[in-house]
């Protein structure tokens, strides 16, 4: 006779007075009851249980999520399509977001002098100085940060944006070699690391190459950083990490 509530509840990760209340208010009301009255979930009712929590995931309201599902114009494939196009604009969110994380932690390690309104132009919606404080508690010390923050302080609006065009540019070249297979230590790959670590050079605070291959680590090690990679092609973090090392390892030969 279908599932009980708390099998249910284990299952789907949520609590029991959560079923009780989408029952209460008609959201997801069992299909059988047993003779003492107790509440059991069909298969159907797991289905629908399943189309709430995603609707919930996504931020909407439970009265709203009543009438999606149960529109008489609705068919299951509609609301597949429906839930493909939300995650689909929700990914691609993420991944904007992702990438304005990276251009933000970038941005404090190497300081930045610019209005409130020039932040924002440059680095979208985060305020790069959300991550003041954990930068200077990293390298606030060192005689790199000293540097960056020096150059830092002497770049207009439009030098910042030309610079994070030009990081850009470096990533995606990394990421269409990934892509089309070539390994780690290719020679075209090794100068784009070395690209990499001459533009850090150029722009923040002289990166050698021990300096360079601490960075790589810190890309694969900080979900952060290794979110952004991933965002820009599935196994670039760890890739272009390589790259690095084997860059290191080509200048040292």
């Amino acid at each position: 006779m279908g599932h009980a509530v708390g099998q249910v509840a284990g299952f789907a990760g949520v609590t029991v007075r959560t079923l009780h209340h989408y029952d209460e208010i008609g959201l997801l009301v069992p299909g059988e009851r047993t003779a003492a009255g107790h509440r059991r979930y069909t298969d159907a009712d797991l289905d629908r249980l399943q189309q709430i929590l995603f609707y919930r995931e996504l931020g909407f309201p439970l009265e709203e999520i009543a009438v999606l599902l149960d529109d008489p114009d609705a068919d299951p494939v509609g609301h597949l399509r429906r839930q493909h196009g939300l995650l689909t604009a929700r990914i691609d969110r993420l991944t904007q977001m992702a990438a304005a994380v990276e251009r933000a932690m970038e941005a404090r390690k190497m300081g930045i002098d610019l209005t409130p309104e020039e932040k924002f132009e440059v680095f979208g919606d985060f305020d790069p100085d959300e991550y003041r404080e954990e930068a200077e508690r990293r390298w606030g010390g060192t005689a790199a940060w000293q540097e960056s923050q020096r150059r830092a302080a002497s770049y207009t609006k439009e030098e910042w944006k030309g610079l994070m065009r030009e990081m850009d540019g470096i990533h995606r070249a990394l990421a269409d070699r990934l892509a089309a297979g070539e390994p780690a230590d290719a020679p075209e790959v090794l100068d784009l690391a070395e690209e990499h670590r001459r533009f850090l050079s150029r722009t923040s605070y002289e990166c050698d190459h021990q300096m360079h291959t601490r960075l790589g680590e810190m890309y694969v090690q900080d979900e952060r950083f290794t979110a952004t990679y991933e965002a820009i092609r599935p196994g670039l973090a760890a890739y272009l990490r390589d790259a690095i090392v084997a860059n290191a390892a080509r200048a040292e030969a």
